[in-house]
């Protein structure tokens, strides 16, 4: 066994040696407990290097998992998964779990077409109790779980593990509220990998950790419980609150207390010494609700990840040995790099404009915008109703606030849109990222719903950027526009190469482009399928369909000169969007039956996403299979003319084909 980097240890496979000997032991948690206490250490060695060699192949969510090795092994090693429920927050560290419960063959498959799932997912594995990808949820499902548990007479543990930054969310607070108020015998476990709460200290923190955790400990608590019950009442408040602050004082979680859990920690998480009697401990009381303080390091064992200032959080592919990303050369700048370059510039000119991301400074491209202007950038946390309503408020005060939150997001905090933005026409800018589908993170991370949850609220402006230099153009627009909510949604990843205007310039509320004209097939784009209605409007052409290509730019409100003007002209109008039923081409369709357009030869059509989840892939094949490509496009012409390609021959430009004889 060799050593590389600081830390991890790399098992070099000799000829005819395994270099994973006690890994290749393991393939469900049951196998992990025919190890010995002492043979643990190695295994999560083994099982660090397993992870790393596989994410290096496929990409993905690195950092999390290598910091819950060891606590990933204790827990399966103490607990009888799955008849335990063990539920993973957000589930960006559910790689070395998905590893030793039966998915190691499979685990080069992480993120990619048909491969396994990025997060836990119940369909995927009986040891994926509770689906997740969004934080925070961990705590309110666990304790779903233990009621459910403890009306049908079980006696199974549920085991919660969520980290410290999933803490920042009110959700978990009102979780652990509720379950303390209950005083449920549920277990929570505090992944504490980012600013430790309370560090812990040494031969007394493990000692102290492991004897307020043990069953003598709690049955002595209880023990003297009952004889303060016989004291006075005031009493026995003084000695219960004596207790509670002696603990607290040598171990922290005064919070936790409050809330009505009982504490253990801090612990180091990568410890087998402290995790496991801890866990033994906890998993044999009756007690609860209790919460466990571990302290871990994102990125642990892997000297790349624990360098970097996001320990790997999310990686593409990489090389092993040094950590060297494979960054495939962009062909144009991204979406989230437009937004932030283009706000910055407004922010130049005017100094009400302030930022706010709700813990995604960078993935929204808001760390360029807090360099320049650190008193106008605001990271709440995982918090998005806080940032909703935080962003009402400034506005209410005469700032204007941009609300930088992806799609999935902003989902979060529909209410607060609602009642804090929408009702009080208050001019807060939503730039709403990753909209449409998005690739490797699969239907939790899908922007799909944006158009129709925003669309249906009054006063609401909606604008949907077709490329980079139109986004350019709408955050300009955002910027002076004053007269209510108003929102830009763009899509992640690379722009399609357009040409960048230095400065944005407002648009027209409410107008959109025609960027080709024809008069028999019209083509009504909102957002980022515009290049592809190009491309289709050139298949189409070539079959002798003449095609109009149009650019609606506003989902609301909507250009109804330019509707009307495609209905009448036009045989087939097709409306087509990234996003589900509701949305933009129900708004066109409202519109078109008052107008008395659909009384008549229009044939209209709306491509919408199908009403389904789409797992994930690569966004070109999740388009595709939901029928928003360019054959989807020329196909869903096709079938509103009543004909298939094959009965179509090719005629001159602006006359309709004939069937073929």
């Amino acid at each position: 066994m060799m050593e590389r980097g600081h830390g991890m240890k790399v098992i070099e496979k000799a000829p005819g040696e395994n270099a994973k000997p006690l890994l290749d032991k393991v393939n469900v948690p049951e196998d992990l407990k025919a190890l010995s206490e002492d043979q643990l250490p190695q295994f999560a060695d083994e099982l660090r290097q397993e992870m790393v060699e596989a994410v290096s192949v496929t990409g993905g969510h690195l950092g999390a998992g290598l910091g819950v090795v060891e606590l990933t092994v204790a827990l399966h090693y103490v607990f009888d998964t799955p008849n335990d429920r063990l539920i993973w927050d957000v589930g960006h560290q559910a790689y070395p779990h998905k590893i030793i419960t039966g998915r190691r063959d499979r685990i080069r498959t992480i993120r990619q077409g048909g491969g396994l799932s990025g997060f836990t997912k119940r369909a995927e594995s009986a040891y994926d109790p509770f689906g997740a990808a969004h934080s925070s949820t961990s705590i309110s499902a666990g304790l779903g779980m233990v009621v459910a548990r403890d009306l049908q007479s079980k006696n199974n543990n549920v085991v919660a593990v969520i980290g410290d930054g999933a803490m920042s969310a009110g959700m978990a607070y009102e979780a652990m509220n509720n379950a303390g108020a209950m005083d449920s015998r549920l277990i929570v476990i505090l992944n504490d990998n980012d600013m430790s709460i309370a560090p812990p200290s040494g031969a007394l923190s493990r000692y102290l950790a492991r004897m307020t955790s043990s069953g003598t400990y709690l049955q002595l608590r209880d023990i003297a419980k009952q004889l303060a019950k016989r004291l006075p009442k005031e009493w026995e408040r003084r000695a219960a609150r004596i207790e509670e602050l002696s603990r607290t004082y040598w171990s922290g979680g005064a919070l936790f207390e409050e809330l009505g859990f009982y504490y253990v920690g801090p612990i180091d998480g990568h410890d087998f010494e402290q995790l496991l009697p801890v866990l033994q401990n906890v998993r044999d009381t009756k007690q609860g609700p209790i919460l466990i303080h571990a302290v871990t390091q994102k990125g642990k064992g892997y000297a790349p990840a624990e360098a970097s200032a996001d320990k790997y959080h999310g990686v593409g592919k990489f090389n092993v040995v040094t950590g060297a990303l494979d960054k495939p050369k962009a062909k144009a700048p991204s979406y989230t790099k437009v937004f932030a370059e283009s706000l910055v510039s407004e922010a130049r000119k005017d100094d009400r404009i302030a930022a706010i991301t709700a813990a995604m400074p960078d993935g929204t491209g808001l760390n360029q915008f807090q360099k320049e202007f650190p008193d106008r950038m605001f990271d709440v946390g995982i918090a998005e109703q806080h940032a909703v309503t935080f962003a009402a408020g400034l506005a209410a005060e005469g700032m204007k606030p941009f609300a930088a939150i992806y799609s999935t997001f902003l989902q979060r905090a529909y209410d607060q849109v609602v009642h804090d933005v929408a009702i009080q026409k208050l001019p807060v800018r939503f730039a709403i990222d990753r909209a449409g589908l998005v690739g490797a993170d699969g239907p939790t991370h899908a922007g799909s719903f944006d158009i129709a949850y925003l669309g249906c609220l009054p006063g609401f402006t909606i604008m949907a950027a077709a490329d980079e230099a139109e986004l350019r153009h709408m955050v300009a627009t955002a910027a002076v526009y004053d007269e209510g909510p108003i929102a830009f949604r763009y899509p992640r990843g690379e722009g399609w190469g357009i040409e960048l205007p230095e400065h944005g310039e407002p648009l027209s509320i409410g107008k959109g482009r025609i960027l080709r004209e024809g008069n028999s097939v019209a083509l009504l784009s909102l957002g980022g399928r515009l290049q592809v209605c190009l491309e289709a409007a050139d298949q189409l052409g070539s079959r002798g369909l003449s095609t109009t290509v149009a650019d609606a730019r506003f989902a609301k409100p909507l250009d109804q000169e330019l509707i009307l003007q495609l209905a009448r002209n036009h045989e087939v109008l097709i409306a087509i969007e990234e996003g589900v039923l509701g949305g933009f081409g129900s708004h066109v369709m409202q519109f078109l039956s008052l107008e008395g357009q659909l009384d008549g030869k229009l044939k209209f059509r709306s491509m919408v996403l199908p009403d389904i989840f789409i797992d994930h892939d690569k966004p070109d094949a999740m388009y595709a299979r939901a029928g928003l490509d360019a054959q989807g496009i020329v196909s869903m012409v096709f079938a509103a003319l009543g004909r298939g390609h094959d009965d179509v021959a090719m005629a001159p430009e602006g006359q309709w084909p004939t069937a073929s004889a």
